[in-house]
C-alpha cells in the first residue's frame, strides 16, 4: 500500500499549490483517522494497541501511517515508555473541539 506523502506548508497539498499552512494542516488532519487519533491522546499517553481500539479497531496499517504522518509534523511524540503523547504543539489544536461544539449548536437542522 503505498503512502501519499505527508503534507508540509510551502509543498503542494490538496487545496493549495503553494502549501499555504493552513492548507497543510487541513490536508494533514483532515486524513482517516488523523483528528480521532490526536481526540483520543487529549486525555493522556496511550500505546498503540489502546489506541487501536479506542479508534474502533482501525486497521493497524493505517494507525501506524498516522503515526508517523502525526509524529513528523510535531504534533505528537512517543515517550519513555513507547505510549503516544500529544506534544505541546499537538495540545494546541484542542480548542477546535470546543469550536467544533459551538458550531454544532448553531447549526440549524443539525442531524437530519
Amino acid at each position: 500500500m503505498a503512502t501519499r506523502k505527508s503534507p508540509k506548508p510551502g509543498k503542494p497539498v490538496r487545496g493549495s499549490t503553494t502549501g499555504r499552512p493552513l492548507n497543510a494542516a487541513m490536508d494533514l488532519l483532515g486524513r482517516r483517522w488523523s483528528l480521532r487519533i490526536l481526540w483520543e491522546l487529549r486525555n493522556g499517553a496511550l500505546g498503540a494497541r489502546a489506541l487501536r481500539e479506542l479508534c474502533d479497531s482501525m486497521s493497524s496499517i493505517v494507525l501506524y501511517d498516522r503515526l508517523v504522518e502525526l509524529g513528523g509534523a510535531g504534533l505528537i511524540a512517543k515517550n519513555i515508555s513507547g505510549a503516544y503523547t500529544l506534544t505541546d504543539l499537538g495540545e494546541a489544536i484542542g480548542p477546535l473541539g470546543a469550536w467544533a461544539n459551538e458550531w454544532a449548536s448553531r447549526t440549524p437542522d443539525r442531524g437530519s
